[in-house]
């Protein structure tokens, strides 16, 4: 076996990097496993096309530039404006990935010339040194010799580097795992031999420091080294880049998580977990364990996703998640489908069989989020998959918008065969092949000489039949699903009935010496549910399995909703306009008797008919469908309950809730949420001596210095700057600049109120001189605070 291929093998297993494991369970590889005609064989091959028209040069351009290498343009969103370079690594992974999946020549010359590319960059440095973060080299500098400002999203100034860097690492990685390039091999050596170099002088604190800033996965990344090189100075480098704020608390099993960026946390959790499995270090794998329970359990909507605006909210308070437009990012379950994918596999050293539950949140998670996060045509994808009854999402285009959910999302779509099965490793015992996703494809298992094919059209059928292709005695191990209900499955080898006496949530043993054209046919039966949200707050999703159903909601009648983004800063959020909670659709029944009056339709697959039982407007006739078959459309998925005799009171009740909120927001031109990420670095946040934190459930940020934001007034009829305070911060002086004039001197932020807001005029003639453009900036008196400033609001009339 090469060394390429016992990496992998490591890779998969969670083999301990220096002791020996006797955990012997890996993923069946992606080039392992073809996948058949289904959605998802589908979703693979619209997202190679997306892939494949993106454009190479302007991808490489970033490293070029910093590299001094001639370039052309780059691509303009996220690729030019701070996080140059991120897309690229993503691409190589994507590109990896792709070939593994495809064996396509094309995907792995495109592959290769990339690498090539990148190696020039790398060269011309000499450092071992490749990015693509504008005046990189300077930032580094600094941060060599100890000088480091960091703050939720910058460090020194420059938009999450090691977050940005760490795309990189792992499109090498993968590069050399996926593909075999060994080239890209070497050159992640050199990197994580230049990381080794600039941080040799850091302090522990000191890159505690550092590690406040979003840094992706670079401490899973240093494992991966180890373990390719077999040096343990990697795993000592990996340790470093472990954030101790956030593992302390989870080995505790304390869950610190409200008000947190969420994506900026599961990466870390990722490593926290690459690390314990190779050292055997069972504390940061409970860690792990009780973080990838608490967001499941916890925080995680009928779809698989989790975060309101990019972060954890109130695990007892879903408001949010309903009233906010801003639903749960998709590479959140990106990252949550990595953890669950290592979880799975450790599981199996503490059982029999591996723990049942990471794959049912699993399938949960790619049928309804990852899937229907990307345009079956266009193969766009989605950022935020908003929960708001009768809101809608946008989509990318292949050369506008460079997100981070696009940067995941074409590997998202590339990899869909690499959890349907699992193999048990072990010499000395019977092979065993576990069939954990019901979708047709054929896996190969070279060495044991056992090859089987899965054919289904699962979920719109409820049968699945698997055909063994080699003669050859080993085990399969079928998953009976928790959704399917107890002594309901039904299993026929060769159409003969066995009888299956395991319970939803084990795994059903056949084992005998299979004969080639032997058929296991399985056959699962769904129903409907109603799912409460995880506060227990009076909305449901209705799901059939493990599949989620979706209410396709009336657009207005004047309406013209632009569902694919622009190439602008934040044209990633759907940020039309929003229906008011008392129009959207109650459910009339919150009981079996609701689901027992659902009725399938005939010739529509997965389709209900709802009609009388959900009531809004235009509701006459009503079908429920699969969410991932939601595009174009503004759609629901948790619906409020109320007695048809309650039903106008509660939409009253709704109404009046929300109407000061509603007339807020059709005020507003543009707003920041301070101390909130995304929309910090979308406003081009700049400030020095500025902190942030959490009151209340409320980000706040202040600062002893001073402290900016960007806005946008496009057409030109801002009146008013609405600058939100809370009660405990009373006595501070500071003073609000707009395009360099102070319209305010604050003497004291002081109120009773936990919150509470001031409205400042804006003088017609800075308006009018503006552009369509401010710079707001809060500016500490000397001595004193500027803030806390809880939310920055620009009003029209």
């Amino acid at each position: 076996m090469n060394n390429l291929a016992v990496f992998l093998r490591l890779l998969t297993l969670g083999v301990g990097l220096f002791v020996a494991s006797a955990h012997a369970l890996e993923l069946a590889p992606t080039r392992d496993v073809q996948l058949l005609d289904s959605p998802f064989l589908k979703a693979q091959n619209t997202n190679k096309d997306y892939v494949m028209a993106l454009d190479t040069e302007k991808l490489l351009a970033p490293f070029r530039r910093e590299a001094g290498l001639p370039f052309k343009e780059t691509y303009g969103n996220w690729e030019s404006s701070g996080l140059d370079g991120h897309m690229g690594g993503h691409y190589v992974t994507a590109l990896a990935l792709l070939y593994a999946a495809t064996k396509d020549d094309t995907v792995l010359q495109r592959l290769n010339y990339v690498i090539a590319e990148l190696k020039k960059c790398q060269d011309k440095l000499g450092t071992g040194y490749i990015g693509g973060i504008p005046d990189g080299n300077k930032m580094w500098s600094e941060i060599a010799r100890g000088d480091i400002r960091a703050d939720n999203f910058s460090t020194n100034e420059r938009w999450v580097p090691w977050y940005n860097l760490h795309k990189i690492y792992a499109g090498l990685r993968d590069a050399y795992i996926y593909a075999g390039n060994e080239g890209a091999k070497k050159m992640l050596v050199r990197l994580s031999d230049w990381t080794i170099e600039l941080t040799k002088k850091l302090s522990p604190e000191q890159m505690q420091t550092m590690l406040r800033t979003e840094h992706g996965g670079m401490n899973e990344v240093f494992v991966d080294v180890a373990q390719i090189t077999g040096d343990k100075k990697y795993l000592k480098l990996a340790e470093s880049f472990s954030h101790q704020a956030i593992l302390q608390p989870l080995e505790q099993q304390q869950d610190q998580l409200t008000g947190l960026h969420a994506n900026t946390q599961i990466p870390k959790i990722i490593g926290f977990k690459r690390y314990a499995d190779a050292t055997h270090n069972a504390q940061w794998n409970q860690a792990a364990e009780f973080f990838w329970q608490t967001v499941v359990d916890k925080r995680t909507v009928a779809i698989g996703g989790n975060s309101v605006k990019e972060h954890f909210h109130d695990s007892r308070d879903f408001t949010a998640m309903i009233d906010d437009v801003e639903g749960p990012e998709t590479c959140n379950t990106y990252n949550m489908l990595k953890l669950t994918q290592l979880l799975y596999l450790s599981s199996a050293h503490e059982h029999k069989n591996p723990a049942m539950k990471y794959v049912d949140y699993y399938e949960r998670a790619l049928f309804n989020h990852i899937l229907s996060s990307q345009h079956p045509q266009t193969g766009g994808l989605v950022y935020f998959t908003s929960m708001r009854p009768n809101h809608y999402r946008k989509y990318s285009q292949v050369h506008d918008g460079m997100w981070c959910c696009v940067g995941s999302g074409i590997e998202s779509h590339s990899k869909y065969a690499e959890f349907i099965y699992a193999r048990d490793l072990t010499a000395k015992k019977l092979p065993e092949v576990f069939v954990n996703l019901f979708i047709p494809s054929r896996m190969t298992w070279a060495e044991q000489g056992i090859s089987l094919t899965q054919q289904t059209q699962f979920p719109d059928a409820d049968t699945t039949e698997l055909v063994i292709e080699n003669s050859k005695r080993f085990r399969l191990q079928l998953r009976y699903p928790f959704w399917v209900e107890h002594g309901q499955l039904q299993l026929r080898v060769n159409g003969k009935k066995v009888r299956v006496t395991q319970q939803p949530g084990d795994y059903i043993a056949l084992e005998r010496r299979w004969k080639k054209g032997d058929k296991v046919q399985v056959i699962l039966p769904m129903k409907p549910r109603l799912e409460k949200l995880p506060d227990g707050s009076n909305y449901y999703a209705v799901l059939y399995g493990p599949i989620v159903l979706a209410l396709k909601a009336q657009p207005f009648l004047t309406e013209k909703i632009t569902y694919f983004a622009d190439d602008s800063r934040m044209g990633h959020i759907a940020s039309g306009q929003v229906c008011p909670l008392e129009a959207a659709p109650f459910l009339l029944g919150n009981s079996n008797e609701f689901i027992q009056q659902l009725k399938p339709v005939a010739g529509k697959p997965l389709t209900f008919n709802a009609s009388g039982l959900i009531n809004g407007q235009n509701m006459q006739q009503v079908e429920l469908v699969p969410f991932f078959r939601v595009h174009e459309s503004r759609y629901a998925l948790y619906l409020p309950y109320s007695t048809a005799a309650d039903v106008e009171k509660n939409r009253a009740t709704a109404a009046a809730e929300e109407k000061a909120r509603l007339q807020l927001q059709a005020k507003t031109i543009d707003q920041v949420s301070p101390g909130e990420q995304q929309p910090e670095s979308d406003h081009f946040y700049k400030g020095e001596q500025a902190e942030t934190g959490l009151h209340n459930g409320r980000h706040w940020r202040h600062t002893r210095a001073w402290f900016s934001y960007e806005l946008n007034d496009k057409q030109q009829e801002a009146k008013t700057l609405q600058i939100t305070y809370a009660g405990v911060d009373t006595g501070r002086q500071f003073d609000i600049q707009l395009n360099n004039v102070v319209i305010a001197r604050v003497e004291s932020t002081g109120n009773a109120q936990a919150f509470f807001t001031v409205d400042y005029a804006i003088p017609s003639d800075l308006v009018k001189k503006s552009k369509g453009k401010y710079t707001v900036k809060f500016i500490a008196a000397p001595g004193s605070i500027a803030g806390g400033i809880y939310g920055v609001r620009l009003l029209r009339e």
